[in-house]
């Protein structure tokens, strides 16, 4: 309702948006995936106030999205370089801010020093670097092996010996590398998206500007924003009339695959648009094979971390996270275990199984489409990877999304995009931890708060004043 009563201006969008990331900035200082030593007892008022305020954030940014999609949509759209401002001015409190949603960063610390300090992190957690740094890691996982590739992991590593392994300045570090992801990512949109025959300034609104991008890979400075924008880069370089944008193409997404592994799934991708784009069959291939492995090779050696990171492609996942299998197979085991069957223990892991074959089955049905919709068949793709793969985060949405945003083939899917983004936009705490039912009542209440507020905001606009024209 908002999004059709509410006036839309571009400056009215820009300052609710700014409110809200600002909200969001202010909430995480006493709310946030604060460093051990500072974290606030959830009980306290200054996390209640700030949770409060996270949410009461998050509802004025989302409603300023919407706001700015209507406006996209109309007949005198902004510009794509007006978005980019736009962008830029909403991810700007979160610069400074603590880290949001996640303490997946702090791990990120600790893997830099520990490949800085030559340990292998495909064989040892953060616990054997042990220090202030390894304290910072969620427990589960400071037993676990770094999971990422060594293209990130040489990033890394060359932060931690910047920074001498300071956390704060580390934590900047980390959030400087993300949003250098996602300036890749818009820059690659709206290119992709002329590609593709969809619009640029849409394809900005649901793929850079959507509010997971903003509290998840600028606030919780992830690295799947690099991965993501090094894929952008390189489909666009591969969608060139050029000899050398095949080889191109193939290390841009090599690269990005060696940050997170799922960007692997583009390399047949810039292989079919290298067709379209009138190579032969068997040279787009060689190319690219060839240009993935040598940037693999050089990539590898540069971070110095061996080839251990294939391997670590099996590290365990949480055993409570949400995704669909795990969820299936923990509801499977209870009820194995209440019949008292010794199969119990096999429930999680064979759903798992199912799940990546389903995965399996999907990309393959996706790849049907990839001489038709190349982009969107690798954003189908990714997206089914990470619903049915064995761990789920809402930022792994994005994967798909990203490139479903720059080549969707009709509005309704848009729509179904932005409802799903909307709706994982509150599905974390801003702490990163697992919620308490004190800390669900209080995020419901700061976004009912922000609900109430915008609510208000619109009577008092369709409220006509005495001697003015209504």
């Amino acid at each position: 309702m908002l999004a059709t009563a509410f006036p839309v201006d571009l400056r009215h969008c820009q300052a609710l948006g700014l409110a809200g990331t600002g909200f969001l900035a202010l909430g995480g200082e006493t709310a946030g995936a604060l460093p051990v030593r500072e974290l606030w007892a959830p009980a306290s008022v200054h996390a209640a106030v700030g949770l409060v305020g996270v949410y009461f954030g998050i509802v004025l940014l989302t409603a300023a999205w919407l706001l700015l999609g209507r406006l996209v949509r109309g007949p005198r759209p902004p510009t794509p370089r007006a978005l980019l401002l736009v962008l830029a001015l909403w991810a700007a409190p979160l610069l400074l801010a603590p880290p949001l949603f996640s303490r997946d960063v702090y791990s990120y610390l600790a893997q830099g020093a520990m490949a800085d300090a030559h340990m292998d992190v495909y064989a040892h957690g953060p616990d054997r670097l042990g220090g202030p740094l390894a304290d910072e890691v969620a427990p589960m996982w400071r037993h676990t092996a770094a999971p990422y590739g060594p293209a990130f992991l040489a990033l890394a590593a060359a932060l931690s010996g910047l920074t001498h392994g300071e956390i704060p300045a580390g934590l900047l570090g980390m959030r400087l590398l993300a949003l250098a992801g996602v300036a890749l990512m818009a820059v690659a949109l709206p290119r992709l998206a002329r590609h593709s025959g969809a619009d640029p300034a849409a394809a900005l609104w649901l793929g850079a500007l959507n509010p997971l991008v903003l509290l998840h890979l600028v606030a919780g400075a992830h690295n799947d924003a690099l991965m993501l924008g090094l894929l952008g880069l390189g489909l666009v370089a591969a969608h060139r009339p050029r000899p050398a944008a095949g080889a191109a193409g193939a290390v841009l997404v090599t690269l990005a695959a060696l940050v997170k592994v799922p960007a692997a799934l583009g390399l047949p991708v810039v292989v079919a648009l290298r067709i379209r784009s009138g190579d032969r069959p068997l040279p787009a291939v060689l190319t690219t094979v060839a240009a993935s492995a040598a940037t693999t090779v050089a990539a590898t050696a540069v971070a110095g971390t061996g080839y251990g990171w294939i391997g670590a492609l099996g590290t365990p996942v949480s055993p409570h996270n949400w995704a669909p299998t795990s969820l299936l197979g923990r509801a499977t085991g209870a009820l194995l275990s209440r019949l008292g069957s010794g199969l119990a223990p096999l429930a999680v892991p064979a759903w798992q199984l199912l799940g990546l074959a389903a995965a399996a089955v999907a990309v393959l049905l996706a790849g049907r489409g990839l001489r038709a919709r190349p982009v969107y068949a690798l954003g189908l793709s990714l997206l089914a990877v990470a619903v049915l793969g064995p761990a789920i985060r809402p930022w792994y949405a994005l994967w798909g999304l990203f490139l479903v945003a720059a080549a969707a083939p009709g509005t309704p899917v848009r729509h179904r995009s932005a409802a799903l983004a909307g709706v994982l936009a509150l599905a974390v705490l801003p702490s990163g931890g697992p919620a308490e039912p004190g800390q669900l009542v209080l995020a419901v209440s700061g976004g009912a708060l922000g609900v109430a507020v915008l609510w208000q905001a619109l009577l008092a606009v369709r409220t006509p004043v005495p001697g003015r024209p209504a």
